[in-house]
């Protein structure tokens, strides 16, 4: 679930805003980490999430490998097809620059939940990210972690699986082209795919 929201535009903003941080001691405290998205305990981590969420500058949590930032994580799927899009050059997280990703995502800032939870954020950033014409259900498809790479060190993700009655759904924001393509067509795309988007395409795949 997802990288990735739409940043404001000033360098301060981007890199000092508040965002959504969980200490990694408290997501693991009960469960050793592991690697990839498991559909275990979902509810439980999300809990762990509410009760211990901390909110400090981004440009801090970029580089402290003692907190995860949280990142709801939007997989849509039409008809048996699934929205794959590519990032632009200029993305927010450089380290994904033009790579293929199946989830729209997005860090969470303290104002994002001043009147909402979690879920209720990730369907609004859904509908902020895209443009789309039709009505969708949510539900989660698993948490990820990968700590193999600088990237997922630092992140998390709640993975979350957009189901919608409807193929007109277009992009907008950081992404530069989205199409919904079956996961035979996917699998092209696999070895350009974003880390996290590999892990959702295998899991995907077993279903």
């Amino acid at each position: 679930m997802q990288q990735q929201s739409q940043q404001p535009t000033t360098p301060f903003a981007t890199h000092d805003e508040l965002i959504l941080v969980v200490k990694r001691d408290k997501l693991f405290e009960n469960r050793p980490a592991w690697h990839g998205l498991t559909a275990s305990s979902f509810d439980d981590l999300l809990q762990v999430i509410t009760q211990h969420q901390e909110f400090h500058p981004r440009s801090l949590m970029e580089t402290d490998l003692t907190y995860k930032q949280i990142i709801p994580y939007l997989v849509f799927t039409h008809g048996g097809r699934y929205f794959l899009m590519q990032r632009q050059a200029h993305a927010s997280e450089q380290r994904l620059k033009n790579k293929y990703s199946l989830g729209i995502g997005g860090h969470v800032r303290k104002e994002d939940l001043s009147a909402t939870d979690i879920m209720g954020w990730a369907q609004r950033e859904f509908n902020e990210e895209v443009n789309y014409e039709g009505t969708y259900t949510v539900k989660p498809l698993g948490i990820l972690n990968d700590d193999c790479n600088a990237v997922g060190k630092v992140h998390l993700g709640l993975v979350l699986l957009i189901e919608g009655t409807s193929e007109n759904i277009s992009i907008r924001s950081e992404l530069k082209s989205g199409f919904l393509y079956s996961l035979k067509e996917c699998e092209t795309f696999y070895p350009l795919m974003e880390d996290w988007s590999q892990h959702v395409f295998k899991v995907l795949k077993q279903r």
